[in-house]
């Protein structure tokens, strides 16, 4: 059978497109729990009057205005590089950032659980923030696994992710 001299790049442009979005809404999602981990711990001072549902309206759009404000960076990177687009490119560029939204959900629902007094808005903060290290640290090993990673090193690398969960929570206790 005859082989083509320079054999076309199209084949193995699906495979990358499919490897690429997987890795999009994973780093949308890491940016969207670090952002809601990080905003629930500026919002609980011990100082104020607390307001569970005031803190989570407000990481709901934080989250979305992050979503928002991404997806038109990379309209405007398109923009720049004089690739075509329009609006309805701009639209896709930001609707594809939902995992920021996604990724701040557990954060929001535990800080509503905290409205009708089930317990505390510092207790919501506290499990909102070993939650979504755990997710972090989840990610961390599953992302590494399905890079074909031995459990070992997926082990490790759900360490390292877990560190920012981590590092957040010293944080919110040192200045407290």
């Amino acid at each position: 059978m005859h082989e083509p001299a320079h054999p076309s790049p199209q084949p193995d442009a699906p495979r990358a497109a499919e490897r690429r979005l997987p890795e999009l809404r994973l780093v949308s999602g890491v940016y969207g729990l670090v952002l809601a981990s990080a905003l629930a711990a500026a919002l609980d001072s011990p100082d104020e009057q607390t307001d569970p549902g005031s803190d989570a309206l407000w990481v709901l759009l934080t989250a979305l205005a992050a979503a928002a404000a991404h997806g038109y960076a990379h309209v405007l990177s398109h923009r720049m590089s004089g690739e075509p687009g329009g609006i309805t490119a701009g639209l896709r560029a930001m609707f594809a950032e939902w995992p920021v939204v996604a990724a701040a959900a557990p954060t929001i629902v535990l800080l509503l659980c905290a409205v009708p007094d089930w317990w505390t808005e510092a207790s919501a903060v506290e499990v909102a923030l070993v939650v979504n290290t755990l997710i972090l640290a989840a990610w961390g090993m599953w992302t590494a696994r399905r890079a074909g990673r031995t459990w070992p090193a997926a082990l490790r690398a759900g360490a390292a992710d877990m560190l920012i969960g981590l590092v957040i929570i010293g944080a919110n206790a040192v200045i407290k």
